[in-house]
């Protein structure tokens, strides 16, 4: 089982991968949090998951609030997470 994350320090300024990730098909939406919290959406579903995340270099340690966890990896600013894709969300 892994360790959970540990819990981010609020003083920090925002890491560069805080923002909202997205599938192509923008079914599944990943917005990271300064807080170190994140909120996923799936489809209609807003909110469909919640919990907190911690970066370490490139690679993202996730625990949602129901204790379960899932990890995943940026490379070339594209976010490879349990089988998905998601992709950095531009603002308008």
């Amino acid at each position: 089982m892994k360790q959970a994350p540990p819990q981010p320090n609020s003083s920090a300024a925002p890491h560069p991968y805080v923002g909202m990730w997205v599938t192509v098909d923008g079914h599944i939406r990943h917005e990271l949090l300064p807080n170190g919290r994140y909120d996923e959406a799936r489809g209609t579903r807003k909110s469909a998951y919640q919990g907190r995340y911690a970066l370490t270099g490139d690679h993202i340690d996730y625990v949602d609030n129901t204790g379960f966890t899932a990890d995943g990896d940026f490379r070339r600013d594209v976010l490879y997470h349990a089988g998905m894709v998601l992709y950095r969300e531009l603002k308008k």
